[in-house]
């Protein structure tokens, strides 16, 4: 991934939970793996649970990963976010992330999820349901596998 190019990269966002499944949590993790192989570049809360897993795929694929921290302290962010970013608007921070995004799935996830869905939603971004939410307006995939699929349909078409 060259630096000068990284306006070509898709930004993916990865919604989910600081708690979750050890099934989701493996989803999450092989989803992040796939989506560095495929060069995007993956954003998140940057904490633990779905996002960690997520960042650690992305992580031992040699892939890139943005953690939009609520808080002030980058050191926040798990330990295989690539970039942190601490703003310090709190749970805003999931309006940023549904903004910033080109497309994003929700993996597992609670009340925070279905805030950072319902950002996404009003935005008109596609999004993915994998062990998350089953709202109007979202694609349910079965895996990690078919989630992929599905997003790279969708960025063939833009």
């Amino acid at each position: 991934m060259k630096l000068s190019q990284l306006n070509n990269y898709p930004l993916i966002a990865v919604f989910g939970g600081r708690k979750a499944e050890p099934n989701t949590l493996e989803e999450a993790y092989n989803f992040g793996k796939l989506a560095a192989k495929n060069n995007w570049i993956i954003l998140s809360g940057g904490k633990g649970g779905v996002m960690e897993s997520v960042c650690k795929g992305v992580s031992e694929s040699n892939g890139l990963s943005i953690g939009i921290l609520t808080g002030n302290d980058k050191k926040s962010a798990n330990p295989f976010v690539s970039i942190p970013l601490a703003t310090g608007v709190g749970v805003s921070r999931n309006q940023i992330i549904a903004r910033a995004c080109d497309c994003a799935i929700a993996i597992g996830g609670h009340y925070g999820t279905l805030s950072e869905i319902a950002y996404a939603l009003q935005m008109n971004k596609k999004i993915i349901s994998l062990n998350s939410w089953n709202i109007k307006g979202m694609k349910k995939a079965k895996n990690h596998k078919e989630a992929i699929g599905i997003i790279k349909k969708w960025l063939s078409k833009r």
